[in-house]
């Protein structure tokens, strides 16, 4: 069922509404949350939770034989509609700026009643998950993100079947977020980093919408999903093992490497180009031997900038 989470009025602007899928047998709380969009170009995480939503929805009209839906999903596809809808719209994590942080607060500005909207709807439930994309320059791996986890939240990463499960500290921006806020509340919360923004990779989203559906039939909300055997592909990379290499030059950056592959050592995973005259001026080799997980796709470079980040296997 479709119903508005949210709706919005304000005096500059048409109003607007915030709104949600309720799938599944009633109840007070949702079993599991999941929600995507908070920024306007975060188009793989609103693709993959909007089929979500239609698979479920299948499957309460019967549509799928031998799957039941046993507990109530509440997925929130794209929370910052206005970002959505004229991708001009940002939700800036600026310590400075109070009014776009969550938890949010019913009285603040417009970005802070839709934060303060969606915590309320989702923080009581058992499960819940917030995907994310990168930034329009880089790509990454579809991942697990984990901050402070316990050994039940470890174990329970495993569900989603992804490659990466990365195991993050909690830094000034990400006690502005909502998977921060969902953390006082009893239950488990995931952060899921899916690719590039501004984008649909679809074969990252084909990759993590099986996740959901394998973590649904994990957890026991969706019945009769046929789960893969064991887990051996899952990698556990824990705080503080990612090796990152930045660009040493300025110039003109071309790779035609992809993410989730192993690399060794001095591998040449791409070049730095002189911007006007066309030259290689620097070969980018691999920092250490472990799985690509993330690179630059923005081909102009500035001193210092991110290229890529790889992951040794422990």
């Amino acid at each position: 069922m479709k119903r508005d989470l949210l709706l919005m009025t304000a005096p500059v602007r048409d109003s607007f509404d915030i709104p949600c899928h309720e799938i599944g047998p009633k109840a007070a709380h949702p079993a599991a949350a999941f929600v995507a969009g908070l920024h306007g170009d975060e188009l793989n995480g609103t693709f993959i939770l909007s089929r979500l939503a239609d698979f479920l929805n299948g499957v309460e009209a019967g549509k799928h034989p031998g799957l039941k839906l046993l507990k109530k999903v509440l997925i929130i596809p794209a929370v910052n509609v206005l970002g959505i809808n004229l991708r001009s719209r940002t939700w800036p994590f600026d310590k400075s700026d109070m009014n776009r942080m969550f938890p949010g607060n019913v009285s603040g500005e417009t970005t802070q009643r839709i934060a303060l909207a969606v915590l309320e709807a989702t923080k009581k439930a058992e499960y819940r998950v917030d995907l994310h994309t990168s930034g329009v320059d880089f790509e990454e791996l579809p991942q697990v993100r984990l901050y402070s986890p316990s050994d039940a939240q470890r174990a329970t990463a495993r569900y989603f079947g992804l490659t990466a499960i990365m195991e993050r500290s909690i830094s000034p921006v990400f006690t502005t977020t909502l998977m921060h806020a969902w953390q006082v509340w009893p239950g488990q919360s995931f952060l899921l980093r899916v690719g590039q923004g501004g984008t649909v990779q679809l074969g990252h989203c084909q990759q993590v919408f099986r996740g959901l559906v394998a973590f649904l039939g994990q957890t026991g909300i969706l019945a009769g999903v046929s789960l893969a055997e064991g887990d051996e592909d899952i990698c556990h990379f824990r705080q503080g093992s990612s090796k990152r290499l930045y660009a040493g030059k300025a110039g003109t950056f071309v790779s035609d490497c992809q993410v989730g592959r192993w690399v060794r050592t001095g591998q040449e995973l791409g070049y730095i180009y002189d911007s006007f005259s066309g030259n290689v001026i620097e070969k980018v080799e691999a920092p250490a031997n472990g799985l690509l997980t993330g690179i630059r796709r923005h081909p102009l470079l500035f001193e210092g900038d991110l290229l890529l980040r790889i992951n040794p296997k422990s």
